[in-house]
């Protein structure tokens, strides 16, 4: 498959958002011991500058990947930014309740979410419900055989701007599974909890949505000039 589109650099107005937290070394272990304080219910609470040093930890790192995934969703890079912008807040408020695996899943399932949200609340007409395929889940999912299948290889024939058409085109579960998988490069397991089904509906949609780009990009690659 040819190289996706180069990652969406963050914008001014998420850089600002995001200096506070780049600004000044993170806390020394020793330093970061003595910022924990007991919580009255017994548990523990972590200093500012604590959950600012873990916000520059775990989120910044994957800005790219959290605007490249908002714009596949909204079709939008200026919508991308305001997406990406509410899902910093969202990520920041609940920063001290991340508990470690893979941050870019975890910040990646907050931007997913604040896609749909932002679209549920500015286009209201235009936003399909991704959760509820269950003519998929019954399906048995395909071998594990990317790098062989026909898809790939007539994929790897096309062109970068005809691949990303495609994939614009592709109906909204099949293009966010796809989009997790090939180009936000997600395990399957990590897509499934994202999405809240089975790993095999996440393999059987990725199949789908790969045969639909294979039907699109051969169908139009044979098109009389």
């Amino acid at each position: 498959m040819p190289s996706p589109p180069a990652k969406q650099a963050p914008s001014p107005a998420i850089a600002i958002f995001t200096r506070t937290s780049r600004d000044g070394p993170p806390p020394s272990a020793e330093g970061g011991r003595k910022a924990l304080a007991g919580a009255p219910d017994g548990g523990t609470v972590l200093s500012e500058k604590v959950l600012a040093a873990r916000f520059a930890e775990v989120v910044l790192p994957h800005l790219g990947d959290a605007l490249s995934l908002a714009r596949w969703l909204t079709g939008n890079a200026a919508d991308a930014e305001d997406v990406v912008q509410e899902a910093c807040l969202k990520a920041h408020a609940g920063i001290a309740g991340f508990a470690g695996g893979n941050p870019r899943a975890w910040l990646l399932t907050i931007v997913r979410n604040a896609s749909y949200t932002w679209m549920a609340r500015n286009r209201p007409r235009s936003v399909v419900a991704v959760g509820g395929l269950a003519d998929l889940d019954d399906v048995s999912p395909p071998p594990d055989n990317d790098a062989d299948s026909p898809e790939a290889a007539l994929i790897a024939k096309a062109n970068s701007a005809a691949v990303e058409a495609a994939i614009a085109r592709l109906p909204d579960a099949f293009r966010e599974t796809l989009v997790l998988r090939d180009i936000n490069g997600l395990s399957y397991r990590e897509i499934a909890a994202m999405l809240g089904v089975p790993q095999g509906t996440v393999m059987s949609r990725l199949a789908r949505a790969r045969s639909l780009l294979m039907t699109d990009i051969g169908g139009r690659h044979h098109e009389p000039a």
